[in-house]
């Protein structure tokens, strides 16, 4: 139910301020609105107000549009036809369509700018031990420094690392990081994804996990080797294992902290395992056999258990970034300005085949994002509605015939020519347009499905 109703509210704010921006701009420029449409199809609800504008609430809630007074569409009466879209000046058209994206984008600036006021969250960008033959590891980067900086670029949290990150692993080969340990001391590494052989290390997990592909994982405080909660049925319940429960030591090795337990347990798949364990100050054995588990074409032992977690613990490497009104604006306008030229880039790779189009996503991912954002909090939906605004202002802007786009590079033609592009050159776009639009979608849907069904 939450993720439905954070979907439902994605898109009706998204619409509404797209659909509104092609409204204020045409009514601005002396254009009569007709209908002003959320959704499509049979219509559910609907109101006129004093300028015989019709608001709408259609059954299709997957966009929207803006009627406007046209005599391509129907006679005009005399009386009318200044209000007419068609008579208007090619500039007064190219800004009613632009106003529509432009309107996404002032709504991802609002919202970053408010959420910057506000204060956001932030993890310290300290990092764990990098696992082995990982660029980070190769380049020696040691658990407990903290990055700075990024080819350059300074970092604040690990939320600005894995953008950074994201940012420069699509098209660089080598990745500069500044950072600094718990003495003090200054370290400036190279992460080099060229291979020996001069090859690219980059690869579909670099593009949608460039942090775990990196090896630059986020430090964790180590934790007590205690039982939170036992999986009912899983190994460890089936042992006699109980929440509260301290493992001292496995097969006669010591456990000091959670990770050494988790490590052995993996490594022994259908292995029994002698466990002695702490209950309410008395010593007790167990045999603990964990399951197998495969994952990544690697197996794995599993027994069904997750650690104690004190939150006093992870306090230090938390904060909260709050600016002034100026400086939360100009960070909400670099933000926005930077993810929309990372998109556009990010969709001409996909177009020469340096990204792989499996990073398109459709309405059943955005869907389930939505939802995941909503239940980590305002702050989180307030980010995803502002990124997702900033991809649909975009998108609409892509010189395809169908989108606000392809009506901006007729304009530009006419305003070239001197005369509108034909009707028939503009029946054949719509034909491209359409094709264009329902590949894009096929990839979309087809992603989202694998995703849903493989993982």
């Amino acid at each position: 139910m939450t993720t439905l109703l954070a979907f439902v509210a994605t898109l009706a704010i998204l619409i509404v301020f797209h659909e509104f921006g092609h409204y204020l701009v045409a009514r601005l420029a002396g254009v009569k609105v007709l209908r002003f449409s959320i959704g499509f199809g049979k219509v559910l609800a609907q109101r006129t107000d004093s300028n015989g504008t019709e608001w709408a609430l259609a059954a299709i809630p997957m966009g929207g549009y803006v009627k406007m007074l046209d005599e391509r569409e129907a006679p005009v009466a005399p009386e009318l036809l200044d209000q007419a879209f068609n008579r208007k000046s090619v500039a007064a058209r190219a800004a009613i369509v632009a106003a529509g994206p432009l309107a996404n984008f002032l709504l991802a600036i609002l919202l970053f700018w408010a959420l910057f006021m506000s204060g956001v969250p932030i993890l310290k960008p300290v990092l764990g031990e990098a696992p082995s033959g990982t660029p980070a590891a190769l380049a020696g980067i040691k658990s407990g420094e903290m990055v700075t900086a990024v080819n350059g670029e300074r970092v604040e949290s690990f939320q600005d690392l894995h953008w950074l990150a994201l940012k420069h692993t699509i098209g660089d080969d080598d990745l500069s990081i500044d950072t600094v340990d718990a003495k003090g001391y200054l370290a400036h590494r190279l992460l080099t994804l060229t291979q020996a052989d001069g090859q690219s290390k980059r690869d579909e997990t670099f593009e949608q996990s460039p942090l775990k592909a990196l090896g630059l994982v986020r430090y964790l405080p180590p934790l007590a080797p205690v039982l939170a909660e036992v999986v009912p049925k899983g190994a460890a319940d089936r042992a006699g294992l109980r929440p509260g429960d301290r493992i001292r030591a496995i097969d006669d090795r010591p456990i000091g902290h959670w990770d050494e337990m988790v490590n052995i347990v993996r490594a022994s798949p259908n292995i029994g395992l002698h466990f002695q364990v702490e209950r309410q100050g008395q010593l007790r054995e167990f045999t603990v056999r964990p399951e197998s588990v495969a994952s990544a074409g690697k197996t794995s032992g599993r027994i069904g258990a997750a650690p104690k977690i004190d939150p006093a613990l992870f306090e230090p490497y938390q904060a909260e970034a709050r600016y002034g009104p100026l400086e939360a604006l100009s960070r909400a306008l670099d933000r926005t300005r930077e993810l929309s030229v990372f998109s556009l880039e990010m969709l001409g790779r996909m177009l020469i085949g340096e990204v792989s189009v499996k990073n398109l996503s459709g309405p059943i991912t955005i869907a389930d994002y939505a939802g995941q954002s909503a239940a980590s909090g305002v702050g989180s939906f307030i980010a995803f509605l502002a990124l997702v605004s900033i991809s649909l202002g975009v998108l609409n802007l892509l010189p395809v015939p169908l989108l606000d786009g392809g009506h901006l590079l007729y304009y530009f033609v006419e305003f070239l020519t001197g005369k509108p592009v034909p009707e028939r050159v503009q029946e054949i776009g719509q034909r491209i347009g359409i094709g264009l639009l329902g590949l894009l979608m096929f990839f979309a849907l087809f992603n989202d499905l694998q995703r849903l069904f493989v993982g």
